[in-house]
């Protein structure tokens, strides 16, 4: 009984474990494949504090910039 009880608490555990992992939005409203829309999503973000911390294309062929600011994380995705 205490291994079944063992079980279930680590499932539990795994599958929240899970759920936080994918809590982040993803801005998916603009085309950011557009140099003037990189451009001027930069700029606007930086004269509202945010950093860009991150700027890749995922396993999808899909560029992606992440800001931060505080703590905070904004995604975004071309479409």
């Amino acid at each position: 009984m205490r291994k079944l009880q063992l079980l279930l608490i680590a499932i539990v555990l795994m599958v929240s474990m899970q759920v936080n992992a994918n809590e982040k939005p993803i801005n998916r409203e603009f085309n950011l494949n557009n140099p003037d829309v990189r451009k001027c999503l930069i700029e606007a973000s930086k004269s509202e504090g945010w950093k860009l911390e991150a700027y890749y294309i995922d396993a999808n062929n899909k560029l992606v910039m992440v800001f931060g600011k505080d703590g905070e994380t904004k995604v975004y995705a071309t479409r």
